[in-house]
């Protein structure tokens, strides 16, 4: 089942940080990200706060990579 686009940017995601990363999965380094979008990341990950989909720009599964690798997860 595929949720619509739509339905995706209402929803909760997680960060989790991983020790690896699938060699089909997206990954972007944080220097790739928007200024809001690199500063939502941040916030998330220092205060461990679920963000929407809308703020990130970004989709679950995503791998996001800097000097450890963070997957966005759907919560």
């Amino acid at each position: 089942m595929h949720m619509a686009t739509s339905e995706l940017r209402g929803s909760s995601l997680k960060l989790t940080r991983i020790e690896s990363v699938s060699p089909d999965a997206t990954v972007r380094h944080v220097d790739q990200l928007e200024t809001e979008t690199l500063d939502t990341f941040y916030a998330a990950v220092e205060g461990n706060r679920p963000i929407t989909a809308a703020e990130m720009g970004l989709d679950a599964g995503d791998v996001i990579v800097g000097t450890e690798y963070y997957r966005v997860d759907l919560m």
